[in-house]
C-alpha cells in the first residue's frame, strides 16, 4: 500500500504540472484523479475557433500495485517522467502498446 500511495502522489503531481504549464492558450488543461479507483486522467478543454475541444490526452491508472500508462497522445514521455520521479521502470506498464510488444521494452509487461 505504501507503494500505491508514493505512485498516487508522483501521478498526481505530475499531472498537475502538466496542467499548469500547459494552460492559458486557447485550451485549459485539468485533472481528474478517482484515487478510489486509481485512475488518473489529464483533460484539455476549449474553443480552436469554431470546434469545441475535449480531449484525453494522458490516462493513467494504478492495477495490481502498477502503474498502467493507459494513453499518451502528447510529446511528453510520460513514463520515463514517472521513472525520473521515482517509480521503477518495472512497476509500469505501457498499457498503451499490444501486450506482445511489451516485452521488449525496459518496462513491466502486465
Amino acid at each position: 500500500m505504501e507503494d500505491i500511495l508514493k505512485y498516487e502522489k508522483i501521478i498526481k503531481t505530475l499531472l498537475e504540472e502538466y496542467a499548469h504549464d500547459w494552460s492559458g492558450g486557447q485550451l485549459d488543461f485539468g485533472v481528474l484523479f478517482d484515487s478510489e479507483r486509481y485512475r488518473y486522467q489529464l483533460v484539455s478543454m476549449g474553443w480552436m475557433g469554431d470546434e469545441y475541444i475535449h480531449h484525453v490526452p494522458i490516462h493513467i491508472d494504478i492495477k495490481n500495485g502498477k502503474v498502467w500508462l493507459q494513453k499518451n497522445m502528447t510529446e511528453e514521455y510520460v513514463a520515463e517522467a514517472l521513472v525520473a520521479r521515482g517509480i521503477p521502470p518495472k512497476s509500469i506498464v505501457l498499457g498503451l502498446q499490444p501486450p506482445e510488444y511489451r516485452k521488449y521494452t525496459a518496462y513491466a509487461e502486465a
